[in-house]
C-alpha cells in the first residue's frame, strides 16, 4: 500500500505522562498519540518514530516524530473541512488529543526524513531554583528546587570540560550491547531574571538519564561542595558514580532538534544507524 510520510512537530507537559514509549496500562505520549492519529485517519497500522524517547515526567516543547500514513487515509482527510490534507489533520488531532498534549504543526516529510535519525542534534534544558523565597508556584511542575545558593559560572565552567566526542558511561543508564560515545555540543548555565538557573545541553544525541546525570554532576559544583575537575573526574571514571544525583525527571524539558538541509537528510540517516566509537577504538 502506497504511504506518505509525515512530520509531526509536538509539546507535551509530561507531569502526567509514564514517558514518550507506549506501555501496557500507562498513560504514555506515544500511546495518546497513536490513538488519536488512528481515530482521525481511520488508519490501525500506524506507528511513530520520535527524535528523542523522553523519560516518565520529562515534558517537551520541540518534540518531533514522524509517522507512514495510507495515502487514501491521507486525502480523504480534508472531505468536510476543505483545504490541505495536512492542516486537515492538524485541526482534527487538535479535537480529540488531550490538553496536555499538543500538535503544532503537521507538514509531508522530505525524502529521506528520519525523525530519529536524521537529526544532528537534541537540545535541553533544565531548570533549578536554589531561593525557596523567590520560586514561583506556577512553574512547580517544571522546576526542581534545591537547597544551596549555586554559582551558575562555577557550573558553566565546570560544563567545558565534557564537551567534544567522550564516552558518557559515567553518566547513562548502563544497556547491554550500547554505547555511551555521543558529541556534547554545547553546556552552559544561566541565572534568568526571575531567579531561576536554566542549564542548556545540546549533543548530537543523549543516552538514558545523560542530562539528568550531566546536570547532577555540576550541583554540588555550583555549591562549591565540589571543585570544577569533578566532572571531568566522574567522566574519565567510565561508571556510574554514587557521588552523582541523577536529577528529578520534571526539571527537564527537550526544546529543540535539528536537522540537516533536506538533501543532507537520507546521508545524516545512515552516519547515525552507523555504531559510535572514539577514535582508535
Amino acid at each position: 500500500m502506497s504511504q506518505i510520510r509525515l512530520r509531526l512537530d509536538l509539546a507535551y507537559d509530561g507531569t502526567d505522562f509514564s514517558g514518550w514509549a507506549a506501555q501496557p496500562d500507562r498513560r504514555t505520549v506515544e500511546g495518546e498519540l497513536t490513538r488519536a492519529l488512528r481515530q482521525v485517519t481511520r488508519s490501525e497500522a500506524l506507528s511513530l518514530t520520535v527524535a528523542g524517547r523522553t523519560d516518565a515526567g520529562v515534558h517537551a516543547r520541540g518534540q518531533v516524530a514522524h509517522v507512514d500514513v495510507p495515502l487514501a487515509a491521507y486525502a480523504a482527510l480534508p472531505a468536510r473541512s476543505g483545504g490541505e490534507p495536512w492542516a486537515a489533520l492538524t485541526r482534527r488531532l487538535a479535537g480529540v488529543l488531550p490538553p496536555d498534549l499538543v500538535v503544532h504543526a503537521v507538514t509531508e516529510a522530505a525524502d529521506g526524513f528520519d525523525a530519529r535519525f536524521s537529526a544532528i542534534w537534541r537540545r535541553y534544558e533544565y531548570r533549578i531554583a536554589d531561593d525557596r523565597a523567590r520560586r514561583d508556584p506556577l512553574r512547580r511542575q517544571d522546576t526542581v528546587l534545591v537547597r544551596g545558593e549555586l554559582d551558575a559560572g562555577a557550573m558553566s565552567e565546570a560544563a567545558q570540560s565534557l564537551l567534544g566526542l567522550q564516552d558518557f558511561a559515567a553518566f547513562c543508564k548502563r544497556r547491554d550491547g550500547a554505547t555511551a560515545v555521543r558529541t556534547l555540543l554545547e553546556y552552559h548555565w544561566e541565572r534568568r531574571t526571575d531567579g531561576v538557573l536554566v542549564g542548556t545541553v545540546r549533543a548530537d544525541a543523549f543516552c538514558h538519564s545523560m542530562v539528568r546525570a550531566l546536570v547532577g554532576v555540576l550541583v554540588p559544583v555550583g555549591r562549591g561542595e565540589r571543585e570544577a575537575s569533578f566532572a571531568a573526574e566522574v567522566l574519565r571514571g567510565g561508571i556510574r558514580d554514587s557521588r552523582v544525583k541523577v536529577m528529578p525527571a520534571h526539571g527537564l524539558s527537550l526544546e529543540e532538534v535539528g536537522y540537516p538541509d533536506d538533501d543532507g537528510l537520507s546521508e545524516r540517516a545512515r552516519q547515525a544507524r552507523a555504531r559510535r566509537v572514539l577514535p582508535g577504538d
